[in-house]
Parts: structure tokens; C-alpha cells; sequence
């Protein structure tokens, strides 16, 4: 999960039995857009994002890893949650 999105967004993604990390809790806080990619690559991981360099990268290239794009606006996290339970699950 990159920095754009909430540590609680990991943490739901962990109580719906998803193994989820928050880039925060794996990199530095300033960590560039190119070590979170190479670490999801080295690590067989799925990137959730609101950032479309990320989404960009997937479709330009033919390996990597996957990315969820996730096409919301500014929103608090309540509202992000409201937002994407019903179009997780």
C-alpha cells in the first residue's frame, strides 16, 4: 500500500484475511515510487494505490507487479472506507 492511502487501509485488508503492509511499515517515509515497485516485484506483492505513476508503470511494462488503482479523490478515511468495502468484498 503506497503512502498516498492510510495505515487503516492495511490493517482492513489484514482483518479480511489479506496479508497487507503499508509501504510505511517496510520503507522509509520518503521512499521513491522505484523502491516500492522493485520491492513489490521482489516480492510477489500487489501494489494499492491512488497514484497513477503506478498504474501507468503496469500497463507501459510487461512485467512487474500488479497494481490496484484505486480512482477516488480526496476523501477522509471514513469515506474511503464507505467508499471501497462494497467494491472489495
Amino acid at each position: 500500500m503506497d503512502a498516498q492511502l492510510p495505515l487503516a487501509l492495511a490493517e482492513w485488508l489484514r482483518a479480511q484475511g489479506h496479508t497487507a503492509d503499508h509501504v510505511f511499515e517496510l520503507l522509509s517515509v520518503d521512499a521513491p515510487d522505484q523502491a516500492i515497485w522493485a520491492l513489490a516485484q521482489d516480492q510477489n506483492r500487489i501494489i494499492v494505490t491512488k497514484d497513477r505513476d503506478f498504474a501507468i508503470w503496469a500497463a507501459d511494462r510487461r512485467s512487474g507487479p500488479q497494481v490496484v488503482w484505486l480512482r477516488l479523490g480526496n476523501a477522509t478515511r471514513r469515506m474511503l472506507m464507505e467508499w471501497l468495502e462494497p467494491k472489495w468484498l
